[in-house]
């Protein structure tokens, strides 16, 4: 199958080109400017003409939730949420039934990968209390990095004994990739806001309750063991502006902004309520201006979405009974490019975050780039396309979202994955077309 894009603005490696990309055999065979004229014959034409194209998206943070939470979502529904947004590349955390922390449970994981995902896929293994001894064992051109719960979130992954963190440091070869939240002011703060006996508290308490402090403190004792022991860490879902003071400076050590956290305030719990609740919490106005600025002045390195679908009924409540996490694969592309929009960050900038960087961190093999010889994962996106979220809409098997009725001025026109057709303005090719992610550490 030999296919060529034409006509499109090519955004790649912090260039703009108005040209073609060939694919064929699944990967990407030629990219050639627009006073080129192609070679050869091709099976499919797709004309970009007023689009841009980048490189699919690689999302390194998000919950898929097989196996063992199935009713909230799976590989199949989630990853074609992927494949409607753009998304070509996904890294799914641990925190499933049963947890990935054993090998048994990251080989079933692929399992599962080859015969659903219509995108490409990886696992972090997950680190506990007492099983630092399995790391040496982990095949690093198949694992991305070793996920580290430095906070009691969902799954209940938590390592939270100073001898345990020392050897995780000390020892891991792979990307340690830490959830910073410190589980004991935490609960502090939580027995604090209970005293008066209630079951359930409003929602605004959230972010008092999963605090700066508590963010601020955990992100700080992961860093300065990084530090210590010279271990490449990658500080997920950065919260709050006083965190980003520690990140620029080292190259190991590294910090994630996820979409949720650049999107929603605090003041967007009057409107959304539980839909928006999220572990760390969203925080203050002058938190998210500060993550914005991040995205483009090298404290922020990568962009996800901590994707973590719940059914909608776990949603409601307040700061108690309420459950963390939103699905947000499916539109993190178009509001991203949201923000290029109102002038947050540049269109290089963002396939930088989303693209490049990902792929940079991780070692990825082949992807992440437009280059010839790579995988051909490929997104169309067309400006000035306005279009408002209906929950039809929504591809995630828990058919809800936060950004139900937002209108996006951006849309997603076709997602390749190796060379394959995935997305065509709506249509959807529903075969399992991904492919397991290779690393070079």
């Amino acid at each position: 199958m030999k296919t060529i894009i034409q006509n499109a603005t090519i955004v790649n490696e912090g260039c703009r080109l108005l040209g073609s990309i060939v694919m064929e055999n699944g990967h990407i065979t030629d990219i050639i400017d627009n006073h080129t004229t192609p070679h050869g014959q091709f099976d499919e034409t797709v004309d970009a003409t007023g689009c841009f194209v980048f490189p699919g998206v690689i999302d390194t943070h998000v919950h898929f939730r097989e196996p063992g939470l199935t009713a909230k979502a799976d590989i199949e529904s989630e990853s074609r949420a992927a494949a409607f947004g753009g998304v070509t590349s996904f890294f799914d955390m641990p925190n499933t039934v049963p947890q990935t922390t054993t090998h048994e449970a990251l080989d079933e994981k692929f399992r599962l990968a080859q015969q659903k995902s219509h995108v490409n896929y990886a696992f972090f293994y997950g680190a506990t209390n007492d099983n630092v001894e399995s790391f040496a064992t982990l095949d690093s051109h198949r694992v991305p990095g070793i996920k580290l719960f430095m906070g009691s979130s969902t799954g209940n992954m938590l390592v939270d004994r100073q001898e345990a963190l020392e050897r995780i440091f000390s020892q891991a070869s792979l990307p340690v990739v830490a959830h910073c939240e410190d589980t004991a002011i935490i609960n502090r703060n939580m027995s604090q806001a209970r005293r008066e006996g209630m079951d359930d508290l409003p929602i605004q308490l959230h972010e008092l309750i999963r605090s700066e402090e508590a963010c601020y403190a955990s992100s700080f004792l992961a860093v300065q063991l990084a530090k210590t022991y010279g271990t490449q860490l990658h500080v997920a879902h950065v919260s709050t502006a006083r965190e980003l003071e520690m990140f620029g400076m080292f190259d190991h050590i590294t910090a994630e902004a996820v979409v949720p956290h650049l999107l929603f305030t605090n003041r967007d719990y009057a409107r959304l309520g539980g839909l928006i609740k999220c572990n760390p919490s969203i925080k203050s106005p002058s938190d998210r201006d500060a993550l914005r600025q991040a995205l483009s002045d090298g404290r922020i390195t990568t962009v996800g979405t901590d994707h973590a679908p719940h059914l909608l009924a776990e949603k409601q409540g307040g700061a108690v009974k309420a459950v963390s996490g939103m699905p947000m694969v499916q539109f993190s592309l178009v509001a991203m490019l949201g923000l290029v929009d109102e002038g947050v960050l540049s269109l290089e900038r963002l396939v930088e975050l989303m693209c490049h960087n990902p792929a940079r961190l991780f070692y990825v093999h082949e992807r992440g780039f437009l280059r010839s010889g790579y995988h051909a994962d490929v997104v169309v996106v067309r400006p000035h396309a306005s279009w408002t979220l209906t929950d039809d809409m929504i591809q995630s098997k828990c058919g809800w979202g936060p950004l139900i009725g937002h209108t996006f001025e951006w849309r997603v026109e076709h997602t390749f994955c190796n060379g394959h057709h995935l997305y065509d303005r709506g249509a959807f090719d529903a075969s399992p077309f991904g492919e397991e992610i290779r690393f070079d550490h």
